[in-house]
């Protein structure tokens, strides 16, 4: 993800005797001239800030009194974020002979008066909290923190947590560090919360911090050296133990047959993404990820409407909170193909000027990914996909191969396809075990490949963790899925030229079209049954098509006319439809795909 922000501390993180460190002021100069906002949060009530630090309008905005303040220096706009003092509290206190002084919504005094400010606000059954910051002691209103603060001011300059470098030193920093997507504590500060941050900053004072603010924006991304504290839940092995991702700095690839789960767990993450505040755009080719629609900030375009322009696109991923899926099922698939070629470009730019979406999922990828002329699509440098395939062995190396992606597999069979998820592993399992890993796994299982850390070196076996949102199959999506040329359904004869169906809808209107007599010998071989078996893998549709060959068996040609528009009302009929839960749905090119049971809050699997 793209650095759009840093959240700075004042005391002993940026500041010394209350002066703002001039190699800091440069760095902060730099900063700001690249695109990069930069806040100030402190526990200093502002006016004493103002006094003791003098001219602060290099800051974008800052938030004072742990929290509970907000200015926006070169604007002139000063708010109060919270409720003011009681004064029943400044009295009592005054009458124990407490010294304090007093900010817009923060009493603050000496630590070692804490035990008689807590017996006064327990006294008093007053809603305020006390917070730290090394020899001083801060009371505060409920809730007021100072990730409460900087939340209200990057959301005023529109920007996002997650593009956020929060650097700091002392106890009251921990709540800034937690919300922020790289938490950096400086080496000469607390312990505590050194142990808790993504990156400590080594050196002795703030130069230091300028110098890592230097390091940090000379960096096409966040840094993801250390995976940071944010976590996707995949599911559970046998045994209970949680599978999970840390997820800043990688790519997502989620692979395996058709009907075996991807779409489904690919909704999880998505799910869990939105859900902690993380921008998302879901390309949808065939219709699998509305029901993410029911999730908040969530927008659904496409479908039954045109699907977004690029001005509509920009315009909805402007705002960090909302996430988007692009509906492209009513496409052809040529249109499909030219819409997510141009649209691709454009989200990657997006994300270099703006480092929103923070995440794009690209399902059926390998139609656009197939080839090296189309690697340009996707974006190495920033990472922060979700890619989503039945064909990973089609996927160019360039886009399997980088060595901070992430593999996760569904049930696969196809030897081609589990030599290529072999080739992904670090380190490569025995090609029997690993037919056998991936072979054996049921519906609602997948395997985390190793290679990143949570593998633990080897291939974990795990049950998908409980979706929110249903997730809907369609089974219609099939009838304009293109097989390869060598997979496709030849229709020819002895003295014409041969007609080739690489998707069942062209299938069926050959059968309308193409004269019975040419057809004949087809039904007579049982042609289109073993077709729709091999191929497509859907046995109940193979079985049910048999049955109507094997009733013309003769050359009466009305017969024959009679089973060829059966067999192209039984594919209608099947594909045209919603999938049943509990039904088995086809596979693509050798594939089996079998639906399972989508029930709400159980970890089940769809394609």
């Amino acid at each position: 993800m793209k650095l759009s922000a840093f959240a700075l501390d004042f005391d002993g993180t940026t500041s010394v005797n209350g002066t703002l460190d001039s190699a800091v002021r440069d760095a902060i100069a730099i900063a700001r001239r690249a695109g990069v906002a930069v806040v100030l949060v402190t526990g200093r009530r502002l006016d004493d800030l103002h006094r003791v630090a003098g001219d602060l309008t290099c800051f974008d905005a800052i938030v004072g009194e742990n929290g509970g303040t907000l200015e926006f220096p070169g604007r002139g706009r000063r708010s109060t974020l919270a409720h003011p003092p009681s004064p029943i509290l400044l009295e009592e206190l005054r009458r124990r002979g407490v010294e304090f002084a007093v900010g817009d919504c923060l009493v603050e005094t000496d630590a070692g008066a804490a035990s008689i400010v807590l017996e006064t606000v327990r006294l008093l059954e007053l809603p305020l909290v006390l917070a730290f910051n090394r020899g001083r002691l801060m009371i505060l209103p409920q809730a007021v923190a100072k990730s409460t603060g900087l939340r209200q001011a990057l959301r005023a300059l529109r920007l996002s947590l997650h593009n956020t470098v929060g650097i700091g030193d002392a106890e009251n920093d921990h709540d800034l560090l937690d919300v922020c997507e790289v938490a950096a504590a400086v080496e000469w500060g607390s312990p505590a919360l050194r142990a808790i941050a993504d990156e400590v900053i080594r050196g002795t004072g703030p130069a230091a911090v300028a110098a890592y603010m230097h390091k940090v924006l000379q960096q096409p991304r966040l840094s993801s050296a250390q995976m940071g504290r944010r976590h996707l839940m995949l599911g559970y092995e046998l045994d209970g133990e949680p599978v999970s991702l840390a997820l800043r700095g990688r790519t997502i690839l989620v692979a395996g047959e058709p009907g075996t789960g991807k779409s489904w767990l690919s909704g999880l993450l998505c799910e869990q993404l939105v859900l902690q505040g993380y921008c998302v755009c879901v390309i949808d080719p065939e219709g699998d990820y509305g029901s993410l629609e029911a999730l908040p900030g969530v927008m659904a375009l496409g479908g039954d409407d045109p699907p977004p322009s690029p001005r509509e696109l920009t315009r909805a991923l402007e705002h960090p909170d909302v996430s988007v899926v692009i509906n492209l099922s009513r496409l052809t698939h040529e249109e499909k193909v030219s819409y997510v070629k141009a649209l691709m470009p454009l989200l990657n730019g997006l994300r270099r000027r703006t480092g929103l979406p923070h995440k794009i999922l690209l399902d059926e990828a390998h139609y656009f990914l197939a080839d090296i002329e189309h690697t340009h699509l996707i974006d190495p440098e920033l990472a922060g996909y979700i890619i989503v395939t039945y064909r990973i062995s089609m996927l160019d190396e360039a886009v399997r191969r980088p060595s901070d992606i992430v593999a996760v597999v569904t049930r696969e069979t196809d030897r081609q396809e589990i030599d290529a998820l072999r080739a992904m592993c670090r380190p490569a399992p025995d090609v029997a075990v690993a037919r056998r890993l991936f072979s054996d796994l049921q519906p609602n299982e997948a395997s985390l490949l190793p290679g990143p850390e949570e593998a633990h070196g080897t291939v974990r076996r795990f049950t998908f963790a409980p979706r929110l949102t249903e997730h809907v199959r369609h089974r219609s999506k099939y009838l304009d899925m293109p097989v390869k040329d060598a997979h496709a359904f030849v229709f020819s004869s002895a003295d014409e030229t041969e007609v080739r169906a690489h998707t069942l809808k062209q299938f069926v209107g050959f059968l309308s079209a193409l004269p019975g007599s040419r057809l004949q010998g087809h039904l007579h071989r049982h042609d289109f049954s073993r077709w729709i078996q091999d191929v497509f893998r859907d046995r109940p549709l193979a079985a049910r098509i048999r049955v109507l060959e094997t009733r013309t068996t003769g050359t009466d040609k009305d017969e024959a006319c009679d089973a060829l528009a059966a067999i192209g009302q039984a594919v209608r009929a099947r594909y045209e439809t919603p999938a049943d839960d509990n039904e088995q749905t086809p596979a693509v090119n050798g594939h089996t795909a079998e639906n399972v049971s989508v029930a709400r809050g159980m970890a089940t699997g769809g394609g």
